[in-house]
């Protein structure tokens, strides 16, 4: 599989969200999705302390296990655990990344990323703290996500001479469009920082398993999901978007997953796309979408979203 520079390291342009782990997936559902990952040639592993509230990231160090120093692990910090376990101050900083290091198993994490803004830390406190654990050898490079235009010039001016964050998670995909609006994926460039989307299959309606005007697979992500977040997906204007999508996948040949995929990698600041997966089968598709799209599909692809 073909790879990109994020900071120092070499992802694969395909990665693993592995916010399944622990929550859906038990160890051996895990150990198989991991398995069928590293047999397609993805290396990147992407997941969060919270993620199967604290499982996943036990999960993904014991399926790695031995050869964990073959493969690039994000993980990220700042989101509520519980009610004491939270934010960016320093000390939380490093109490998080101890933690996060003892439940993957390793002496260290190759990205370490601020899962989310906290507006009561000052930047450069945080960016203190990763400093001091970049110094110490426990983590590689860092990272942030949910991150504005704003917020990240902030953090590279908050730098200065140190380390600054190599890349932004924010979600993006053919249905969700906001970074190019909000400029995000614009100051990627300027910036020199990465871009990870996530939800890059818009919660399963770029799968090609949802179609609109029929029922909701079942054990689907959309079919699981309160009302009050599904109405957003299910509502008529992405519905429209996915059914002129699917037209446009027939007269192409090419399954909408591999759009998905390949329409995202055209933009040169995306270092790799991160699905989650429920089973083996799932990630041997994603792994094998990427293609390699003209000017026109990609044009008319935005045409249909935009």
């Amino acid at each position: 599989m073909d790879k990109r520079a994020l900071g120092s390291l070499q992802v694969s342009v395909v990665g693993v969200g592995c916010n399944n782990f622990g929550s859906r997936l038990d160890q051996a559902g895990t150990n198989d999705v991991v398995g069928a990952a590293i047999d397609a040639g993805i290396n990147f592993f992407d997941t969060a302390d919270i993620y199967g509230g604290t499982k996943s990231e036990e999960m993904l160090g014991v399926a790695l296990g031995k050869w964990r120093d073959e493969f690039v692990i994000a993980s990220k910090f700042g989101m509520p655990i519980d009610d004491t376990h939270f934010g960016a101050s320093p000390a939380y900083v490093r109490q998080a990344c101890e933690d996060s290091l003892r439940r993957l198993g390793t002496d260290h994490i190759d990205l370490y990323q601020l899962h989310y803004p906290d507006d009561t830390v000052p930047i450069a406190e945080t960016l203190g703290a990763l400093h001091e654990l970049i110094a110490q050898g426990k983590v590689r490079e860092i990272g942030c996500s949910n991150f504005t235009v704003a917020q990240l010039q902030e953090a590279k001016s908050a730098a200065g001479d140190g380390p600054a964050f190599v890349s932004v998670q924010n979600q993006y995909s053919l249905l969700e469009r906001e970074p190019e609006r909000d400029g995000v994926l614009d100051a990627c460039d300027s910036l020199g920082v990465s871009f990870l989307p996530f939800y890059p299959l818009a919660n399963g309606l770029l799968t090609g398993k949802v179609r609109p005007g029929e029922p909701l697979p079942e054990n689907s992500r959309l079919a699981k999901m309160a009302p009050e977040r599904s109405v957003h997906w299910l509502g008529d204007e992405l519905q429209s978007k996915v059914a002129a999508l699917l037209d446009y996948t027939d007269e192409l040949e090419v399954p909408i997953l591999s759009l998905a995929f390949s329409w995202l990698l055209s933009h040169a600041a995306i270092s790799s796309v991160i699905a989650g997966a429920s089973n083996a089968d799932q990630v041997r598709a994603n792994a094998a979408a990427p293609r390699t799209l003209s000017k026109d599909v990609v044009a008319r692809l935005d045409e249909l979203t935009s």
